[in-house]
This record gives C-alpha cells, sequence and structure tokens, in this order.
C-alpha cells in the first residue's frame, strides 16, 4: 500500500486509500463495500504475452469479463493467463490487490472504454483490503494507458 501511496504522491495526483474492514476480492465485494456500481470498479488483470512472456495489464471495468480473443489482436500475440507468481514478481503486488500503478517493473496496460466512462472508478490500492478513488483522465495518466474495447 505503501508503494502505491508514495507513486501517486509522486504524479501529483489526489489519493485517499480507504482500507475495507475485509478483503474485496472480486468487484462485487469491492462495489458493495465503497457504496458505488460494479461497473465503476476497476479491475487489475494481468495476462502474459504467449511468445513474448511479456506483461500486459487490463483494467476492465468490475461488470465486464475481458475476451481473451480481443486481448490478442489488440497485442498483436496470443495471452496467457498470469499464475501468480508471475503476476508478483512482474507488478510486485499479489492478485486481488494489484493496482493501477506502481508496478515492480514496466507493464503495458489497456483500459476498458466502459470504465472510463464513469467519472468516479475505485482501483485496488496494493492490498485485498485497500482502495482508492480515481477519477477516468488520473487513471490515464497514472498507468500511460489506452483505451480499448475489451468485450
Amino acid at each position: 500500500m505503501q508503494k502505491v501511496e508514495d507513486a501517486l504522491v509522486a504524479l501529483g495526483l489526489p489519493h485517499d486509500i480507504v482500507e475495507l474492514a475485509r478483503p474485496a476480492r472480486t468487484a462485487v465485494e469491492a462495489a458493495a463495500a465503497v457504496k458505488c456500481n460494479v461497473g465503476q470498479i476497476a479491475k487489475s488483470l494481468v495476462f502474459r504475452g504467449a511468445e513474448s512472456g511479456r506483461p500486459i495489464l487490463v483494467i476492465a471495468s468490475g461488470a465486464n469479463r475481458v475476451n481473451e480473443q480481443t486481448l490478442s489482436a489488440l497485442v498483436a500475440e496470443p495471452i496467457a493467463k498470469a499464475d501468480a507468481d508471475f503476476v508478483r514478481e512482474r507488478t510486485g503486488f499479489a492478485i486481488g490487490g494489484v493496482p493501477p500503478l506502481a508496478h515492480a517493473h514496466p507493464v503495458e496496460a489497456l483500459i476498458d472504454e466502459d470504465l472510463v466512462a464513469h467519472a468516479e472508478i475505485w482501483a485496488a490500492a496494493g492490498h485485498p483490503n485497500t482502495v482508492f478513488k480515481v477519477s477516468s483522465a488520473d487513471l490515464l495518466t497514472m498507468t500511460g494507458g489506452r483505451i480499448v474495447r475489451i468485450t
């Protein structure tokens, strides 16, 4: 969580990390905890390029599922699921708490167009029981990601 807070401060972005009473391991649980629409939850999902081995971060709306064929076309290679060790090694965070920034290594970010339609977004803050609120514009700034259709 401290890495996320430090990264937000370094970028000069407003932040208010909220510690939840219990871990929110799903978008539905996170939305209930912060009292927002599930579509406002930013799911940080890490995939692996099947040929290159590069990490690909998809920041999806909590209401959507990633279409893996669409994702493969967007990154111009087949994709594979990333296991827990790969996610932790590349991002520095465990599955369930991966934030959209402050990763251990550079990660290509793709952002769900449905997510950025919301003025207010909630993202993981480095631990399954921490989240922070961010605007769509600030999410783009912090990730350097590109907006895509993931469904």
